[in-house]
């Protein structure tokens, strides 16, 4: 019972069995391999346009050099105040950008709003040096609420975006999690729907160690090699993160296995709610943030459950945890079982 995160299971058998079929004989070095020209034609498939792909190791890495691309002096860079920029990444954007401001916009469920990010930008206005510049907005998709941006709420930020000339950055730790969701294509939910960078996640949802930064312009990418580089995530043996990606793609493995975690996750919420519990946030992707009483939280431990407290901000009174309950945050995976989610729901009941 192991819902302590997707980051926590091992890697797909389809990207295992694909590492082992790239390891063989040499192959140049630094992504001038073929398969590194290959999975990124691959990603021009997937985006229905010409992208520019950049390989990176690590989610924090793919999110600040993505912001480092669009980065001013005096920067001011817009997201949620929960986004994962803010709160975990110890202020790698803010090095990276070579000390760009992130301003935190408070939202209901995870969100940030059009109008929120309005107001926020107009503390920085244009022209008026001792405040800075306006430079990113940033979204995550899904949110650290586990909750999903649709087609139209991107749209409507990304014009709020347009009104003062920055470019929109979605940050995808989550990302198939959040298109099968959404059951739109990639394209859909990113360039179409006025994103300009996106932190493309696949470590998540199975792969060994696999991130992205996808410019949907390949000319705000002329300078990014660069800037990769002195960041250090050049990768020499490149091709083993499109080896990883090989598989990922191969035959879908990466939307069914974000389908997968998704039904894991809605099957635990409705146990949840079956048992007369609550969640504190809709259940849209593969993270349940379950209300239970502190003596289930303690049973399910005692049980060997793997899951994490999480702080209750925001929620209205009738949701909010009570003197005797407890926030909880719960991820499925690839390779959370029915049997996992039948296991939590028995101690859950016997507990309740």
């Amino acid at each position: 019972m192991n819902f302590a995160s997707d980051n926590w299971a091992g890697a797909a058998p389809a990207v295992m069995s694909a590492l082992t079929r790239h390891n063989s004989g040499f192959a140049p070095a630094y992504g001038t391999d073929p398969l590194t020209d290959r999975i990124s034609e691959k990603f021009n498939e997937i985006f229905e346009r010409e992208v520019a792909v950049f390989f990176v190791a690590t989610g924090s890495a793919a999110n600040s050099l993505a912001l480092a691309a669009y980065a001013r002096p005096g920067g001011v860079i817009f997201s949620h105040s929960d986004a994962h920029i803010q709160v975990d990444e110890c202020n790698c954007p803010e090095f990276m950008t070579g000390g760009g401001k992130l301003a935190g916009i408070a939202g209901a469920d995870g969100k940030i709003t059009p109008q929120g990010l309005g107001e926020a930008m107009a503390a920085y206005p244009d022209g008026v040096v001792h405040h800075g510049q306006v430079a990113t907005v940033s979204i995550s998709q899904a949110t650290e609420s586990g909750t999903i941006y649709t087609l139209e709420e991107i749209a409507a930020i990304k014009e709020t975006a347009r009104s003062r000339a920055v470019p929109l950055h979605m940050d995808g730790a989550r990302f198939a999690n959040a298109l099968v969701t959404l059951g739109c294509t990639p394209a859909d939910m990113t360039w179409k729907a006025g994103v300009d960078v996106l932190s493309f996640g696949a470590t998540k949802n199975g792969c060994w160690c696999a991130e992205a930064v996808v410019f949907f312009d390949p000319e705000a990418a002329r300078e990014f090699e660069y800037l990769r580089k002195r960041g250090g995530h050049l990768f020499s043996k490149s091709r083993f993160v499109a080896a990883q990606l090989d598989g990922y793609f191969e035959d879908d493995t990466w939307l069914a296995a974000a389908g997968h975690a998704n039904e894991m996750a809605a099957r635990l919420a409705d146990g949840v709610r079956n048992q007369g519990g609550r969640t504190a946030w809709a259940v849209e992707a593969n993270e349940v943030f379950p209300i239970l009483k502190r003596r289930q939280f303690e049973a399910l431990e005692a049980a060997g459950a793997k899951l994490y407290e999480w702080p209750a901000k925001g929620l209205s009174s009738n949701i909010a945890p009570a003197g005797d309950e407890v926030c909880l945050r719960m991820v499925t995976s690839f390779a959370t079982t029915e049997e996992d989610v039948t296991a939590f729901l028995k101690v859950l009941s016997e507990a309740a």
